[in-house]
């Protein structure tokens, strides 16, 4: 199950760190090669769940850095 999946009870409380984030790239990272290798072999179709997950993933990351004062975004190299 993907890491940006939290229960209704801990919504709002989960620390957010480097090794989240680093593990919802991670994740992405291969949900776009699954996402890639279902849709070369014509199979687009069976990878809409994996699409789901990446999109509900890369909101989690937009609300983030959304909610993340300038100040203490680290620049990108």
């Amino acid at each position: 199950m993907s890491v940006a999946f939290v229960p209704e009870r801990l919504r709002g409380k989960a620390e957010v760190n480097q090794d989240t984030l680093q593990r919802l790239l991670e994740e992405n990272d291969q949900l776009i090669r699954c996402i890639v290798e279902y849709q070369s072999k014509g199979h687009a179709t069976d990878c809409v769940q994996y699409q789901h997950i990446l999109h509900r993933n890369l909101i989690y990351l937009a609300t983030i850095a959304d909610a993340t004062p300038p100040s203490t975004q680290k620049p990108v190299d």
